[in-house]
């Protein structure tokens, strides 16, 4: 049925990481359906840090199209229109590859899917082992979210998850010249990619961290340059950690935020020879490209679950009496799982990267 399948609908919503999360799984859908218009429905996004999905995964020929709402929505006339969209356009397959958000919301999902003319609806997560993370390796570590996206749609194939293809953003000589123009001022100096920026205040682990960081690091690899990758409104905190890197090296700084697209910063970072910052959608680029990540994690998700794809990458995680929390602000306890993390614990992991 896949060959003569022409249309797929694919459901996923996010941002850069919960788009960057799902590629072995888009790759999986491609494979699958070859000769199928592929479309995503998706979300708008909800903080203007956060680029659409089509920023993402425009020139890969992943997906060909987009249908867009506002997640969470409970207008009648928006999801009117929405199903109206969908019923008119007829795909003939729906691939769910949405977060977990419990079976009964799953059930629903799968109606309102239904009722827009879908008869083939692949890993709607109506079990709770679909909706859970297994835990893996002799019950210590729960099962990253890319493999369990993966594992749901098990019906159309297997994917390694750990080949690179699978992970292949499938940039273009464009993208990667953009990437090689904008490192010109290196002069060929090998480089590390650093982005201080994160959507939510309880990821950030601090300007002051950051500058303190890179002073370190500009002392230990007198050879390299630097580059700052992120959104516009993360250059002032970018020039900041900078600061510290200016006053120990007299190698280049090179400020990239806001001035490349999502997948120009991908390139950038493939030229990279290591990438620190925290969990966020930088990271998964960076892990995307197979660039080695120094990783700083706050507690609020179980651990493993979201930490970069792959043995190369180094993780900062404390298991603080209130991890798991999920909150996005952390007043109470004062952000103690990542303030905990000291300077210096990251220094020792970006040496066992670059020695």
């Amino acid at each position: 049925m896949a060959t003569t399948t022409k249309r797929v609908l694919i459901y996923r919503l996010g941002s850069l990481g919960d788009t960057l999360i799902a590629l072995p799984a888009l790759h999986l859908v491609a494979r699958a359906f070859p000769n199928a218009e592929r479309r995503m429905l998706t979300n708008f996004p909800v903080n203007v840090k956060a680029p659409p999905a089509a920023a993402i995964l425009e020139n890969s020929n992943l997906v060909h199209g987009y249908f867009r709402y506002s997640a969470g929505t409970r207008s009648p006339r928006e999801l009117l229109s929405l199903w109206w969209q969908l019923l008119r356009w007829r795909p003939q397959a729906l691939v769910y590859i949405g977060a977990a958000r419990g079976v009964e919301s799953a059930h629903r999902d799968a109606k309102f899917f239904r009722l827009c003319g879908i008869s083939r609806l692949i890993g709607v997560p109506v079990t709770e082992d679909m909706q859970q993370n297994r835990l893996e390796e002799s019950g210590k570590f729960l099962e990253p979210e890319g493999s369990r996206l993966v594992r749901n749609l098990a019906e159309l194939g297997d994917i390694d998850l750990d080949a690179p293809a699978s992970w292949d953003l499938l940039l273009t000589d464009k993208e990667h010249a953009k990437a090689k123009e904008v490192l010109v001022p290196a002069a060929g100096r090998p480089i590390i990619a650093v982005s201080v920026g994160t959507k939510v205040q309880s990821k950030d682990w601090g300007r002051d961290n950051w500058r303190a960081l890179l002073n370190q690091i500009a002392t230990l690899y007198s050879e390299y340059a630097l580059a700052l990758c992120g959104a516009g409104e993360e250059n002032e905190a970018s020039e900041f950690a900078a600061g510290g890197w200016r006053e120990n090296s007299s190698n280049p700084v090179i400020n990239l935020c806001g001035l490349l697209t999502p997948r120009e910063s991908a390139a950038v970072f493939a030229q990279a020879r290591l990438f620190i910052g925290h969990d966020s959608g930088p990271m998964h680029l960076a892990a995307a490209v197979q660039t080695p990540c120094v990783a700083i994690f706050a507690a609020r998700n179980k651990p493993r679950v979201w930490f970069p794809y792959g043995k190369q990458h180094h993780v900062l995680y404390h298991q603080t009496d209130c991890w798991g929390c999920g909150l996005e602000t952390c007043i109470v306890e004062r952000k103690k799982c990542l303030t905990s993390i000291t300077v210096e614990e990251v220094v020792a992991q970006v040496r066992n990267v670059l020695g």
